[in-house]
């Protein structure tokens, strides 16, 4: 397949794509704030679709997708005031709320949010070129991940319903809230990663401002009114406009209490220094990686191809838990590459809603230049690009390239791609690889590939050490949501998963009082006439 091939795969017309996923423009022109929809008549950002269709001259150009407000940091400190002010020093009607008051206003959510979800999915492929697959698949998982969290927030407070005494001294000991969080999500998973959040985090009893991506804003829209009718007003408010201009007076208020953030470490840097009292800020973020696959002589080489395929190249390489470099043994290099570069050459171009289409548009628009370069570079030095049609390019079709040698100093060495190319790198020595994580700058996930146990073992060991996750015979991932999801180094801060994100989210509180029988009659007081919320031998089913 040639470059014009390639741009043929993009629709002639709008009438040449399926009706099921045609889309009008939304122009969104509100956003949340205290529990109102206030119109926004100020300047917009326009969305302009990966997805292409040819001019006049067949020059292909985006689509676009429709607008979303710009707002400045007037609105930004407004939203803030409003979550401030629900939140009330902890005293708002949704930090004192019974966690199972809070499980209804979230099941409630999840109803609405279930009306969206055919558009939620089409704005998806729309606004990101995620395929129809997987785009349905982070929809229905954010469902799931919200129902799990319900479960694991239920457990948590049924372990904390008992009393302890210990030493003379009666006490329960319960989770509450932080404050204010400032959610900021990605753009390669605008729903489920910003849910991953957002969910645990207003669950537990917080108040929030959300940060909707650059790309992937618009999918958003369609669930604020279920945000707004779902909670309490000023629990959950919106932000929209530019960060470098809505972020930094926020910020600097020292009002944010929690930071969570998945994007770049760069960037959590300079919000954190914004921040004029550091040790109020708890920072919950997932950052970069450069996740490494490993595969040794004796690897199964059709497990670490089909691994590698899927770890390298699922959603076009933009996940943070993709594998971004693959060190393989000198040994079997040469047969890995005989096999593994035709099978990234097969990967299906196309549409989000073709049948099948496994590589699809890229979002940002400097990308494939940016990866064009990246191959350049490496050609400059001595690499090639090892399979068919690797590195072609049309507007935002990016055909995967596989790039060998990949020496230090090339920038696919060590900078995340976050795109589909995949560099490989020959070894001697199983030191080259140790060494390559030890002085990466990244520590979230590793994948070794092997059948000789006395070496796998020997490699497990330095590597927990190195990273957060190590994967044997298997793709870097995230999944399932009840792992901990984590990393090391300036890959990430705090703990994600399930049950820890609740616990992230949130604090130990003890109420305690000398075991004594007027304090005793106090509590029991207090327990039978239901009069603290926090207090309580109550029983969630």
């Amino acid at each position: 397949m040639n470059d014009s091939q390639l741009a043929s795969l993009f629709p002639s017309n709008e009438s040449a794509i399926p009706a099921d996923y045609r889309i009008e423009p939304i122009h969104q022109r509100e956003y949340l704030i205290n529990g109102e929809m206030r119109h926004w008549s100020g300047p917009v950002s326009e969305v302009y679709s990966p997805i292409c269709i040819p001019a006049e001259g067949g020059t292909l150009q985006r689509v676009l997708v429709g607008s979303f407000p710009v707002t400045t940091d007037k609105e930004a400190l407004e939203a803030l005031e409003s979550a401030v002010n629900a939140y009330d020093n902890g005293r708002g009607e949704w930090p004192t709320m019974s966690i199972e008051g809070r499980v209804r206003c979230m099941e409630t959510f999840i109803g609405k949010m279930l009306e969206k979800r055919q558009l939620v999915i089409n704005l998806m492929m729309w606004e990101i070129g995620k395929n129809l697959a997987d785009s349905t698949k982070e929809f229905d998982r954010t469902v799931k991940y919200i129902y799990d969290t319900i479960d694991a927030l239920k457990n948590i407070d049924r372990a904390s319903s008992r009393f302890r005494i210990e030493e003379g001294i009666i006490g329960q000991i319960r989770r509450s809230p932080l404050g204010v969080v400032l959610a900021m999500g990605p753009f390669n998973y605008p729903l489920n990663e910003t849910y991953t959040t957002l969910i645990p985090s207003i669950l537990m009893g917080n108040t929030i401002l959300f940060k909707t991506p650059k790309h992937g804003s618009l999918l958003h829209y369609p669930l604020l009114e279920a945000f707004r009718t779902s909670f309490p007003k000023g629990v959950v408010n919106s932000l929209y406009g530019r960060g470098a201009n809505v972020i930094p007076p926020v910020m600097k208020s020292g009002k944010i209490n929690v930071l969570t953030l998945i994007g770049s470490s760069r960037v959590a840097d300079e919000l954190q220094r914004f921040h004029p009292k550091l040790n109020r800020l708890r920072s919950v973020m997932s950052l970069d990686a450069k996740n490494a696959a490993i595969i040794l002589p004796d690897a199964d080489l059709d497990v670490a191809v089909k691994e590698c395929l899927l770890g390298s190249l699922s959603f076009n390489g933009q996940r943070c838990t993709a594998i971004k470099i693959i060190w393989v043994h000198r040994s079997v290099a040469d047969e890995f590459l005989r096999r593994f570069g035709p099978e990234v050459s097969k990967l299906k171009p196309g549409m989000p809603w073709d049948v099948g289409a496994q590589i699809t548009p890229l979002p940002e628009p400097s990308k494939p230049d940016y990866l064009a370069e990246c191959i350049r570079e490496a050609q400059a030095g001595g690499a090639s690009v090892i399979n068919e049609g690797g590195g072609q390019v049309a507007g935002s079709l990016f055909k995967p390239a596989v790039v060998y040698p990949v020496l230090e100093g090339m920038k696919l060495y060590r900078e995340e791609q976050f795109g589909p190319v995949v560099p490989v790198i020959p070894f001697d020595s199983i030191e080259e690889p140790i060494n390559y994580i030890i002085t990466a700058d990244y520590g979230q996930q590793v994948s070794v590939f092997g059948t000789d146990t006395d070496q796998i073992a020997e490699l497990i060991d330095p590597l927990v050490n190195q990273v957060s996750r190590v994967n044997i015979n298997a793709q870097c991932q995230r999944g399932p949501d009840t792992f901990p999801f984590t990393g090391r180094k300036d890959s990430a801060e705090g703990t994600l998963s399930v049950e820890d994100a609740l616990r992230s989210f949130s604090i130990r509180t003890v109420v305690a009082t000398k075991d004594t029988v007027s304090n005793k009659e106090i509590l029991n007081d207090i327990i039978s006439e239901h009069k603290s919320k926090f207090l309580s031998t109550n029983f969630i089913f």
